[in-house]
């Protein structure tokens, strides 16, 4: 009762960086709330998934370990969850805000009535005064996000209804183990008690996995590109500067809508969330879309020939020019004086 959950994603018995970093965030605002923090893991062959989980600080860990529940289908996850839901009353529910998660968490928001709040940016607890109604409502969960397009950062509550719901993408928030020797308690799931026959109408006869062809989210050096490189052909020396650095080349938004860098490559609010060690922003003026995505980097370095763009509030050092005169000559000085 009133416990934080988190809904895992498995895929090939190993729990995703999205749903572990969840564990994590999850674990500390159970702390902040005194209350347990708890994980649900629904699949196949799920023997020992316990262990992966337990780290992050799980107290207890429900499983659904069911044939028909791999690959992911809608109707029986959301049987399920609905189901465990209504026994558990669970005061937080979070997952990823993944292919799998931008399905199932409406579905299962819409049967409990509850409410959810997509591509959340950073949670936090704390209290709200509904002036109107007389009322304060204490230990809310904020569920924070760019809203707007980005022009505003909306701060969003749900005052009455519960589990509080929110999906968050992979990268925002941070990866941690809270203790290696950490134990909760495992609950075991009635999958054949709950589902029914009409949860497994779908059958999935086949699938295509594409696998991503650029990782720029665990790369510890970012050279990224915004509209400012003005081509596509200029955006071949930032892979020059990479090449040299051993880093990744990320592109902004505007730099990938103009079709200077692929969608792989895009940082910020729609793309990818990245905490590189060094970020160097070139020709991004550094609207809060992008920043939102890049802005935990431990160093950001800005080129950019306007010295009133928003990026350089952000950044740690800011070099003001011509990007196509200042990348060559960075790169040209990095072989120069680099072993």
């Amino acid at each position: 009762m009133d416990n934080i959950f988190v809904i895992c994603e498995i895929e090939d018995g190993k729990v995703a960086d999205v749903s572990l970093e969840l564990l994590t965030k999850g674990r500390s605002l159970a702390n902040q709330l005194n209350c347990k923090l708890e994980a649900l893991a629904l699949g196949h062959k799920l023997k020992g998934i316990e262990d992966q989980i337990y780290p992050y600080g799980a107290d207890v860990v429900h499983v659904g370990d069911d044939k028909r529940l791999e690959p992911y289908t809608t109707l029986p996850f959301t049987s399920i969850i609905v189901e465990l839901f209504k026994k558990e009353k669970p005061q937080i529910a979070l997952l990823g805000a993944t292919t799998m998660g931008r399905d199932l968490g409406p579905r299962v928001s819409s049967a409990l009535q509850s409410g959810l709040t997509a591509d959340c940016t950073s949670l936090e607890i704390g209290d709200h005064e509904d002036k109107k109604a007389k009322k304060t409502y204490k230990n809310l969960l904020y569920q924070i996000r760019p809203a707007f397009g980005g022009n505003i950062v909306a701060t969003i509550i749900n005052p009455d209804c519960r589990p509080q719901m929110a999906t968050v993408r992979e990268g925002v928030m941070k990866k941690e183990i809270f203790s290696k020797t950490h134990k909760g308690a495992l609950k075991t799931i009635d999958v054949g008690a709950i589902l029914k026959p009409e949860d497994t109408v779908v059958k999935v006869i086949e699938r295509h996995i594409e696998k991503n062809r650029v990782n720029i989210k665990n790369s510890s050096i970012i050279i990224s590109g915004g509209y400012g490189m003005a081509s596509k052909e200029n955006f071949s020396v930032l892979y020059e500067l990479a090449e040299v650095l051993g880093g990744e080349v990320g592109a902004s938004r505007a730099a990938v809508d103009a079709g200077f860098a692929d969608h792989d490559r895009q940082v910020g609010q729609t793309g990818v969330t990245v905490r590189p060690k060094l970020y160097i922003a070139c020709g991004i003026s550094g609207q809060i879309q992008h920043t939102a995505g890049m802005e935990e980097s431990s160093m950001v370095i800005a080129i950019n020939n306007d010295p009133g763009a928003p990026i350089n509030k952000i950044a740690d050092y800011v070099i003001t020019g011509d990007v196509m005169d200042i990348i060559p000559k960075l790169i040209k000085s990095y072989k120069k004086n680099s072993k």
